[in-house]
């Protein structure tokens, strides 16, 4: 019984890997079992963050993965995917049933810029540009259809550069980028605010017809209380929520010169960058200025019989440390922070901790 058992379990290995990649082989078997026919969308759109979040919730659509194709060289990862060629695209698999190919072209041209062909928003480059790739002639016939009314339509003042390319092999993402927004919706909210992409189509699009998501990386409330307890450390804890102090010299940013950005321990708000710190010589992470001023408030703090000015995180309300007018040109101030109020991430991992927009800031300038 054993032999049949594992010669049946390589027999469907053989299967499963001659059908295609993973993300396929799950839902078309779910889909299977469910009676229900499955189609597939293959989509460039920038992001993949966004585009999965941008047509996940179109009633009919069953799933969205996010994933590299276009490329050459097999195996792409988030490290080398551009450099072979490919784009971040989505595969979105639908209920031909319930919504229809046309739809998911509309609904994913009402949420890019189809006129830019050097990328989308903030992302730049190739592997950033929109094509819609093609499963089969029906789909390229209604592909063109598509990009032709919507260049007729008057709604652009530039040409449409949406590619339409015929589709190949799809190679599904790391699994910390499937559902993103999801998993990590201050970081993809913080992000998607400042790649321009909403404020691009709120613009263009006016909210008609096809409902934009709600503007994102706007929290009102911090996080709750109960989470809290359980993420942070009981000095994280005491420092954030308690308006505690750590040690000087004895806190893990005091004397870090890594390139990168500090954010906030509880909410992930962007508060300061590499760029302007330095050594104040008092054994804490001092600032000359924030990374994002709204996302600092500043509060009279009369404790320890003086007057000083509190620094707080707008989104975790965190307190964060204390500033000062002894600072350094070009502002004057030093904002002596505490390090266990933030997290720093370094400049290599922006893109992927969902911080890319920052990216810039850490270029080289040419001589």
């Amino acid at each position: 019984m054993k032999n049949i058992l594992i010669y049946v379990a390589a027999l469907l290995l053989a299967l499963t890997l001659e059908t295609g990649d993973a993300a396929q082989r799950e839902v078309k078997k779910s889909m299977d079992q469910a009676n229900v026919k499955t189609s597939i969308a293959t989509l460039a759109g920038g992001c993949f963050w966004c585009v999965e979040s941008d047509l996940e919730g179109l009633p009919g659509v069953l799933k969205v993965v996010s994933g590299y194709t276009g490329g050459t060289g097999a195996n792409p990862t988030y490290e080398d995917y551009g450099k072979k060629g490919y784009v971040e695209a989505v595969q979105v698999f639908y209920d031909p049933a319930k919504v229809t190919y046309e739809k998911i072209l509309d609904t994913f041209f009402r949420h890019i810029d189809p006129t830019d062909a050097g990328g989308q928003f903030a992302d730049r480059g190739a592997y950033y540009r929109s094509v819609i790739f093609y499963h089969d002639e029906e789909q390229k016939r209604l592909a063109e259809k598509s990009r032709a009314e919507l260049g007729k339509s008057g709604r652009f003042d530039k040409p449409i550069a949406t590619e339409i390319l015929k589709f190949t092999k799809f190679y599904e993402a790391e699994e910390y980028h499937q559902d993103y927004h999801k998993k990590n919706p201050l970081n993809y909210g913080f992000y998607r605010q400042g790649s321009g992409r909403d404020t691009f189509l709120e613009k263009v699009w006016k909210r008609e017809s096809c409902p934009l998501p709600p503007p994102a990386g706007k929290v009102s409330k911090k996080p709750a209380e109960s989470d809290l307890r359980k993420k942070l450390t009981p000095l994280q804890y005491e420092v954030t929520r308690e308006d505690g102090t750590e040690p000087a010299f004895q806190n893990e940013y005091w004397n870090n010169k890594k390139e990168g950005i500090y954010v906030d321990i509880a909410s992930g708000e962007p508060l300061f960058s590499s760029l302007d710190k330095y050594d104040s010589g008092t054994g804490w992470p001092s600032f000359t200025r924030p990374l994002e001023p709204g996302n600092i408030v500043k509060k009279e703090d009369r404790s320890l019989f003086t007057s000083r000015t509190e620094v707080r995180s707008q989104a975790g309300d965190s307190h964060l440390g204390h500033v000062f007018p002894d600072g350094p040109a070009p502002t004057g101030l030093r904002y002596c922070m505490n390090s266990a109020a933030m997290r720093f991430i370094p400049k290599e991992d922006l893109e992927k901790e969902g911080y890319g927009r920052y990216l810039k800031l850490f270029e080289k300038k040419k001589p």
